[in-house]
């Protein structure tokens, strides 16, 4: 039998990079809607932005929009491009991998992406 993710006691973690490599807890599994982002702060200050999609992937990536410097990622709507599932801007739109980063609309761009699992 297999419980739905929301009657659960499963928790978000993401890894952090440090000597230890820790896994951070950020929140209850069920903070996360479907194709919608919440935004967490993380021990030293910086913000990231937590998605989990129609299948249960979650994923994390950096919150700051690094064309337009606001804290905002969380809050941008999510797809899939070639099989490539990111969020794209609320300020200028561009769209960001969630797997990697990577700005789909400027490869010279990209904003860190962490390993995220419910445990």
């Amino acid at each position: 039998m297999t419980l739905a993710p929301e009657t659960t006691d499963l928790k978000v973690q993401l890894q952090l990079a440090t000597e230890d490599d820790d896994w951070f807890t950020v929140c209850d599994l069920s903070a996360l809607a479907p194709g919608r982002g919440v935004a967490a702060l993380l021990p030293d200050g910086r913000q990231v932005a937590l998605f989990r999609d129609r299948n249960g992937s979650l994923y994390g990536i950096d919150n700051r929009d690094p064309f337009g410097g606001a804290a905002v990622l969380s809050r941008g709507l999510t797809g899939t491009h070639q099989g490539r599932p990111f969020v794209a801007s609320p300020l200028l739109k561009q769209r960001f991998d969630l797997v990697s980063g990577e700005c789909l609309d400027d490869e010279s761009v990209r904003v860190a992406a962490y390993e995220v699992r419910a445990s």
